[in-house]
């Protein structure tokens, strides 16, 4: 699967890579060392987390992130 992430908030990014990895909150955060919480807070944009662990994540769930200049 593919999307555009430029049509996506920040927060609903790491709820669809969540979602793609078939995992529970609480799976996915034990996956990057977070807890349920930390990513329920992500989910729900009430706390923005930092490129790096996206980058962490993409690793961990084997996701390609593609910057493309127009």
């Amino acid at each position: 699967m593919k999307i555009k992430a430029n049509d996506y908030k920040a927060n609903e990014i790491i709820k669809i890579i969540r979602e793609w990895s078939g995992k529970t909150q609480e799976e996915f955060g034990k996956n990057i060392n977070r807890s349920k919480n930390a990513i329920q807070l992500y989910e729900y944009g009430q706390r923005n987390y930092d490129f790096e662990l996206l980058l962490n994540i993409a690793k961990k769930e084997n996701i390609i992130i593609t910057l493309e200049k127009k």
